[in-house]
């Protein structure tokens, strides 16, 4: 698995997690469907919150990936070194880690072709929400189904260019 696919995995695990939190801990306090909540005020807030809480989130998780992915990477050349009774050096694995973590011209196309996806689910989102908000849903609703439609065309964008690393190599 190369660098890029090991960063999008960890990005969609990051995602789906703090879909779930949000999903647990926001729907039952304000509720879904036409018994929402009125009080959008305190759900704007919890948003808020919880868009505060994804981004530190995935700062601290894609950092605590990188050091993993470098220390893996320097475990994995100390061991292929001393194999071949070669010295390995810091400069080598600095060489090696910039190396493993170089995007070229084909992990630029993937990520333009799955942002293509994302934003077909960010309008659809939109327009699912105005539609359900001109038939008579209360607004909270249409928060939560916008506060949805971005995580999920977070996550779609992720498995999309998965699937496209995965069935180009």
């Amino acid at each position: 698995m190369s660098y890029q696919e090991k960063r999008t995995l960890t990005s969609v695990v990051c995602g789906v997690l703090s879909l779930v939190a949000y999903c647990l801990y926001v729907l039952p306090r304000f509720g879904l469907g036409r018994e929402a909540t009125t009080d959008l005020k305190a759900l704007a807030l919890t948003m808020l919150v919880f868009i505060g809480i994804g981004i530190v989130a995935v700062i601290i998780i894609q950092i605590l990936f990188h050091i993993f992915f470098s220390v893996g990477v320097a475990i994995s050349e100390s061991v292929s070194g001393a194999i071949s009774n070669r010295t390995t050096d810091d400069k080598t694995i600095d060489r090696r880690i910039k190396a493993e973590m170089k995007e070229d011209e084909r992990d630029k196309i993937f990520e333009l072709k799955s942002s293509r996806i994302g934003s077909v689910f960010v309008g659809a989102g939109f327009i699912v929400s105005l539609l359900l908000l001109a038939n008579g849903y209360p607004p909270a609703v249409m928060l939560h189904l916008l506060f949805l439609s971005f995580c999920l065309s977070s996550l779609f964008e992720g498995f999309y260019q998965l699937y496209l690393y995965k069935t180009t190599s």
